[in-house]
């Protein structure tokens, strides 16, 4: 029994000496790994990058914010897995899961949308044309153009209204209405005036925004010499030009406007209008505003549709045919005085008034438009002097000399006599008040420079301010073709043409 005691004793002993010797042995421990993450924040409505997003772990780590790029970078990264938070204020914030591996940084990109129920206004209008402040733009037609912008990335979305004024004045012009357009174009502006022009811009939601007044000047008056009347789609207006022939319309109205004569100082445009039913005389300023009408009684009777009146040298008074009287009337419309009286059974019709020995020459027709005398008068209308006798074929437009020792006046040579006034081979005359010194301006002088063209007429003849050529109107004679202004010289040469679709003109 002792010997057994001792074998238990030693394997005891064994045993606690192998638990002895296997604590003492090395433990090993795993290295830790690392890794990184690289983002990339937008706007979920139009991909921009969007910064100053919040970004944070779970597992926490430290907070970042995104860059001016809408980007950001989480270094150090232990791998693993992580839960992303983003959040923006006034944007749905967003948990990402995603797992960080060791080496290559991990990459994502983040969409954010924008919360329900907010919205942010459009931007000011920006970028106008023409350019705050411009000047010397045109005056007949202008587009105005601008840029909008929304931060929330609906421009196409954006509408504006347009609103037009002119200053030292109260009214304005609403140029658009709710337009998703962004440009405009606006006509009949005044000459050298300051416009002031202001976009107002909204968004779908109804956030409106005022933009910031703009202003341009238009360019100046320009020296029109010539006016003149053109139909246009049915519709007879009034236009002006300048020497290199480029065309300001005057006039726009449903009515005829026609005959239009610049006062001899250059300040107003004397016209006719049926605007009432009958043709009144108007006057307008050069640009066509101001329109005024001053007369009561018609520029009207035998084959006088609105063409019978004349300014005074002076330019204070015009002289108008209304039926069988001639009156003057002072340019305000007021001191409205009878001068004459026709022959009886006859109308007055055209007429003009000179300074030199203050003169008038009128014509005078029968109830067919052939019946045509020129009778010269005193200004007061007395001394009625009998220059043409009714001579075959039609006879127009007489109107005197720089001189006031000639006349100038259209005939048709070919004697046709039409009740409706067609006229078949109208040419431009010249001659002394005494009848002599005829002068055919429509046959050149000149070996075989043509002249006229066989089968037109020419009509309306009037000498130029320095008296060296006639302005004229030539028109087919089947009266179908559009009529145009020319010149010619004195002599019948050098026939030019100057507006097609043109007549009545007149030049100063």
């Amino acid at each position: 029994m002792f010997t057994s005691l001792r074998t238990v004793a030693s394997w005891l002993l064994v045993l606690i000496i192998s638990q002895l010797l296997a604590g003492c042995e090395e433990t090993t421990i795993d290295p830790a790994q690392y890794g990184s993450l690289a983002g990339l924040v937008v706007e979920s409505r139009n991909n921009t990058p969007l910064a100053n997003v919040t970004i944070t772990t779970t597992p926490a780590t430290s907070s970042f914010l995104t860059d001016a790029q809408g980007r950001f970078t989480l270094p150090q990264l232990a791998t693993g897995r992580y839960t992303l938070s983003v959040r923006k204020a006034d944007y749905t914030p967003q948990e990402v899961a995603l797992t960080i591996t060791e080496g290559a940084p991990t990459t994502v990109t983040l969409v954010l949308e924008r919360a329900a129920g907010t919205n942010r206004p459009p931007a000011l209008p920006f970028s106008p044309s023409p350019v705050d402040q411009a000047t010397g733009q045109a005056a007949t037609a202008l587009t105005l153009r601008w840029r909008l912008s929304d931060p929330d990335g609906k421009s196409d979305s954006l509408r504006s209204d347009v609103l037009l004024y002119e200053s030292a004045s109260t009214s304005q012009q609403q140029l658009l209405t709710n337009s998703r357009d962004t440009t405009v174009r606006v006509t009949n502006l005044k000459f050298n005036t300051v416009y002031f022009w202001q976009v107002t811009v909204r968004d779908k939601t109804g956030a409106v925004v005022r933009g910031n007044v703009w202003s341009f000047q238009t360019r100046p008056l320009p020296d029109n010499r010539y006016l003149y009347v053109r139909e246009v789609n049915g519709n007879t207006d009034i236009y002006a030009a300048d020497t290199a022939g480029a065309a300001q319309r005057l006039t726009s109205s449903p009515f005829v406007e026609t005959a239009p004569q610049l006062s001899p100082n250059r300040d107003r445009i004397a016209y006719t209008s049926n605007a009432t039913g009958q043709y009144q005389l108007y006057t307008m300023n050069r640009d066509g505003s101001d329109s005024r009408r001053i007369t009561m009684l018609a520029v009207e009777g035998y084959a006088n549709a609105g063409l019978g009146y004349r300014w005074s040298p002076d330019g204070a008074q015009l002289i108008y045919a209304h039926y069988d009287q001639l009156y003057r009337i002072n340019r305000d419309g007021t001191g409205l005085t009878l001068l004459a009286t026709a022959p009886a059974g006859r109308h007055f019709r055209e007429c003009d008034w000179t300074a030199q020995g203050n003169r008038i020459l009128v014509q005078t027709v029968g109830a067919n438009v052939y019946e045509a005398e020129v009778y010269l008068l005193n200004a007061d209308g007395t001394n009625r002097t009998l220059v043409l006798a009714n001579l075959p074929g039609r006879l127009d437009s007489p109107s005197f000399s720089i001189t006031g020792q000639q006349i100038y006046y259209s005939r048709d040579v070919d004697g046709f006599e039409n009740a409706t006034g067609r006229q078949l081979n109208a040419h431009l005359f010249v001659q002394n008040l005494d009848g002599t010194g005829l002068v055919d301006l429509s046959i050149s002088t000149v070996g075989t420079i043509a002249g006229k063209p066989l089968g037109t007429n020419d009509l309306y003849p009037r000498l130029s301010p320095d008296g060296s050529r006639v302005i004229f109107v030539n028109a087919v004679n089947d009266n179908l073709s559009p009529p145009e202004v020319w010149t010619v010289s004195l002599s019948g040469l050098l026939r030019t043409r100057l507006f097609s679709n043109a007549t009545l003109p007149d030049w100063k």
